[in-house]
């Protein structure tokens, strides 16, 4: 008689077959594995239907020929971007010119201050954010409307700076015209600074916000001064944060059309005002699909060109 009868408890069952045992853990395996891929499914089908159809949608009719009149048609002529950018390369210059100069008039604005709210601000952190964040309860319209009030002629600012003089300074620098600031090139480069000055903040803010303290500490114990410690332990360690705020800043600002038409005047239009013209006003669809591909490129350039110089590929 075996000791499990004479205990009275039931022998163990038997270990399950080999082959058994496999099938019930490769269904397993397999949802497991497929779980990733459907929660990207929405995010994929978003994109698509949202970004990849609308893409493919103007590169066709980039390549079109014909009249709203009579319909266009595919006749892959692509004589159309040539003649673009030989007629609008000034309004791309421009573009890049105004988006470049904000977007380091943010940097310069918003490193001071992201830094303060990382390592300085206390319990005024918070304030200081939702400060930061405010404009986003308005609209971009609003924003800018209130900046042409600002700087309309007559007004404290302008009669400020001419008492100052600095109009003229700037007037001999081609940023402003005699002794007004609307419908200038400055007054274009304030809009878009102001306007995506919260873009560069936040990634500077969390960027810096993710160094630890102790590496200030450690480097201060090292006998490194201030500036020292800035130049090898903040700033390196916050270049994902510069790279991530200079793109959020740059790209939009070099598509931007609002400020250049409400703040500036006729000579400093940007190629997004040109692309709006030709597709709302002038009905040029070809001209205008193919002015956005050649505007998309030249941004996917310059931000190429950026990371490659910034020697980071993580931008947060």
């Amino acid at each position: 008689m075996s000791s499990a009868t004479l205990t009275g408890t039931p022998p163990p069952p038997p270990p399950p077959a080999p082959a058994a045992a496999a099938e019930q853990t490769t269904p397993r395996r397999r949802r497991g594995r497929s779980t990733p891929y459907l929660l990207l499914l929405p995010g994929l089908l978003w994109l698509l239907v949202f970004f990849a159809l609308p893409v493919i949608y103007q590169a066709s009719t980039s390549v079109q020929t014909g009249s709203l009149e009579a319909g266009y048609e595919v006749t892959w002529r692509f004589a159309t971007y040539a003649e673009a950018l030989a007629e609008y390369w000034p309004h791309f210059l421009r573009s890049v010119a105004y988006a470049g100069t904000a977007t380091v008039l943010c940097l310069l604005l918003g490193y001071p201050l992201a830094y303060l709210i990382a390592f300085r601000a206390g319990r005024w952190r918070n304030l200081i954010m939702i400060l930061v964040i405010a404009p986003f309860f308005t609209s971009f319209l609003i924003r800018t409307l209130a900046w042409k009030t600002i700087l309309a002629d007559g007004g404290v600012v302008v009669e400020t700076l001419n008492t100052l003089h600095v109009l003229d300074v700037t007037a001999g620098l081609g940023l402003t015209d005699g002794e007004r600031l609307l419908a200038t090139p400055l007054a274009v480069v304030c809009g878009l600074t102001y306007n995506f000055l919260p873009f560069m903040i936040l990634p500077l803010y969390t960027s810096l916000e993710r160094i630890d303290p102790r590496l200030h500490e450690a480097a201060a114990d090292l006998y490194a001064r201030p500036a020292t410690v800035f130049r090898k332990v903040t700033l390196p360690l916050s270049m994902p944060g510069v790279v991530a705020g200079t793109l959020l800043t740059f790209i939009p600002a070099g598509g931007d059309y609002v400020n250049a038409d409400l703040l500036g005047s006729t000579d400093t239009r940007m190629i997004g005002n040109v692309i709006q013209v030709q597709f709302l006003r002038v009905l040029d669809y070809p001209t205008a699909a193919a002015l956005s591909f050649i505007l998309m490129a030249v941004i996917l350039v310059v931000v190429s060109v950026h990371i490659r110089r910034s020697g980071t590929e993580d931008l947060v």
